[in-house]
C-alpha cells in the first residue's frame, strides 16, 4: 500500500513546511460552461441552502449509524455529505458553500489532501472563484461543441512568510461551471471573491485513502494537509479582492 502521507492521521490541522513539499501531480481545470444569470443563481442558491439546512439540523451534525457526521465545516466552507462510501464502492459526494473572501477577512490556506479530488466549481452572480497551486495549472479546452469560456489565469507570489516562492492562479467567472482534477499529493487552494460559489466535489478514494493513512473516520480536514499555520489575510488572497468591483462585475 502506498506510503501515507500525513504524520497524525486523524489531525485536522496538520501543517507541513512548504519549502520542503513537492507536487505529486498537476491540476487540470476545464471549463465546463457558461449559464443564464438566473439559472446560474438558482442553482447555486438551492445547493447552498441545502449546507446551511444540514448544519442546523441535529441530525447532520450528529454522527448517523455508520458513525458519519454529514455537515462539516473546511478550511475554504461549509460542507455537506451527500452520499457516503459503503462496501463495494470507495467514493463519496460533498457539497461545500464557499466562504466569502471579502466578508470573512482571511483567504484559505494553500494545502494538499490523502487521495484524489474531482470537483466542480460553480459560481452564481457577482462572485468568482480564484483557485491556486504552487505547479502551474493546466486548463483545457471546453466541451466540443460548447461555447468558449475564457478563464483568466496569472502569476504572484504566495503571501508573507513564503519566501519568494510563485503561486499559479485561475478565475472562474461569475454563473460559471468549472471542473478541476486534482491529483493526491498535489497543492492547491480556492478562495471566493462574493457570496455565490459553490463546490460539488467527488472523493473517488475516499474509503481507500482513509485506510491507507489509518484513519479513524471520514473527516474532510483530516483529509487534508496544510502548507502554512496560519490564515493570510484577504488582502494577501490575490489581486482578485482589489480588481473584483470592477472588471469582473461589468
Amino acid at each position: 500500500m502506498t506510503d501515507r502521507l500525513k504524520s497524525d492521521p486523524d489531525s485536522t490541522n496538520e501543517v507541513h513546511d512548504f519549502t520542503e513539499f513537492i507536487d505529486q501531480g498537476e491540476c487540470r481545470l476545464t471549463p465546463v460552461m457558461t449559464l443564464d444569470p438566473r439559472a446560474a443563481q438558482a442553482v447555486v442558491e438551492g445547493l447552498g441552502n441545502l449546507v446551511r439546512a444540514a448544519h442546523t439540523s441535529g441530525t447532520a451534525t450528529s454522527p448517523d449509524r455508520e458513525g458519519i457526521v454529514r455537515a462539516q465545516t473546511f478550511e475554504e466552507g461549509d460542507v455537506y455529505m451527500l452520499e457516503s462510501p459503503f462496501t463495494g464502492f470507495f467514493a463519496d459526494r460533498y457539497v461545500m458553500d464557499f466562504f466569502d473572501v471579502a466578508s470573512r477577512g482571511i483567504c484559505s490556506r494553500m494545502h494538499f489532501h490523502t487521495g484524489l479530488r474531482f470537483v466542480r466549481m460553480m459560481t452564481g452572480n457577482e462572485t468568482c472563484i480564484q483557485v491556486s497551486s504552487l505547479s502551474p495549472l493546466k486548463i483545457l479546452g471546453g466541451p466540443v461543441g460548447g461555447d468558449p469560456i475564457e478563464i483568466e489565469s496569472f502569476t504572484d507570489k504566495l503571501p508573507d512568510g513564503f519566501g519568494e516562492s510563485i503561486r499559479y492562479n485561475a478565475v472562474v467567472p461569475p454563473n460559471t461551471w468549472a471542473d478541476l482534477q486534482i491529483p493526491r499529493g498535489t497543492s492547491h487552494q480556492f478562495n471566493a471573491f462574493g457570496p455565490n460559489a459553490i463546490i460539488d466535489s467527488v472523493h473517488p478514494e475516499e474509503s481507500i485513502e482513509t485506510l491507507r493513512e489509518e484513519m479513524s473516520g471520514f473527516r474532510m480536514m483530516a483529509q487534508t494537509v496544510f502548507l502554512g499555520a496560519d490564515s493570510p489575510s484577504a488582502e494577501q488572497c490575490g489581486p482578485m479582492l482589489e480588481t473584483w468591483n470592477s472588471p469582473l462585475q461589468e
